[in-house]
């Protein structure tokens, strides 16, 4: 039994990406999950991702590039207000301008740097670099 997929999913890409293979499987696929991996892949950090119906909750295919470093799912999932962006880079990020932050917003799920652009916050939901 699963408690959190995204956490799952990130700790996978994690562990393969250190034992050095290229294409993992991720399932059970969700929204959440694809939303956070098309964050990834458009920063670089996956080269593809696609979905893949088995008829049991789906799986994603994914390919990993070898700019990641680390991933992770950020527990308990934090509210962030507008200003409190720099505590939480300061926290889960190795250096300032370096790695991304992923939040749910009412805007949808997005990157820290796009959560300042627009002035919002949300909830923090996994950490990239």
């Amino acid at each position: 039994m699963q408690n959190d997929p995204l956490s799952d999913a990130l700790s996978k890409i994690n562990n393969a990406a250190m034992a050095g293979r290229r294409d993992i499987e991720i399932r059970p696929a969700s929204k959440l999950i694809g939303r956070v991996l098309k964050i990834m892949e458009e920063h670089g950090y996956i080269e593809e991702f696609e979905y893949v119906e088995n008829g049991r909750g789906g799986i994603f295919r994914v390919r990993i590039s070898a700019n990641i470093n680390r991933c992770g799912a950020v527990k308990p999932r934090f509210s962030v207000k507008r200003g409190q962006m720099e505590k939480y880079e300061s926290r889960y990020l190795p250096a300032q301008d370096f790695g991304i932050l992923i939040i749910t917003t009412n805007h949808g799920v997005i990157t820290h740097n796009e959560a300042k652009k627009l002035g919002i916050g949300g909830k923090l939901l996994a950490y990239v670099y």
